[in-house]
């Protein structure tokens, strides 16, 4: 009869070194994305004081929106023509003029857009602002 030598039974090793790789790959990722996510915050100045302050007002935004039927609504509100430049007009005499933001349906018809550049010079509003999805 033949006999076999018995192996040794190995112990079970835990192997540290594919972890701590794995662990210094996360740090410098997470060490990298970190430094383009937060926005820049310009440079830190000591800035000199006045007497005659004034806070800088940002304009109030509107939002025109002209659907592909070439129907208005500003603000989300469907609203006429005709209402439009009234309601225009009492913005645009007060202090804080309105920036006016267009938002138009890739399928409406140009003429609708003039038409609403036209009411919004007869309102008082000289220059609007066309917001487009990128390509």
């Amino acid at each position: 009869m033949r006999v076999f030598p018995q192996r040794k039974q190995r112990q079970a090793r835990i192997e540290i070194i594919p972890m701590i790789d794995v662990m210094m790959f996360l740090l410098a990722f997470f060490v990298l994305i970190s430094t383009n996510v937060l926005p820049a915050l310009g440079l830190k100045v000591d800035l000199p004081q006045s007497a005659q302050t004034e806070r800088i007002k940002e304009p109030k935004r509107l939002t025109l929106t002209i659907d592909a039927e070439g129907h208005y609504y500003l603000e989300g509100e469907a609203i006429e023509a005709g209402a439009l430049v009234g309601r225009l007009r009492g913005m645009a005499a007060s202090d804080d003029k309105p920036a006016v933001i267009i938002a138009g349906d890739g399928g409406a018809n140009l003429q609708k857009l003039v038409d609403a550049l036209d009411l919004l010079k007869e309102a008082g509003i000289p220059a609007a602002s066309i917001i487009a999805k990128a390509k």
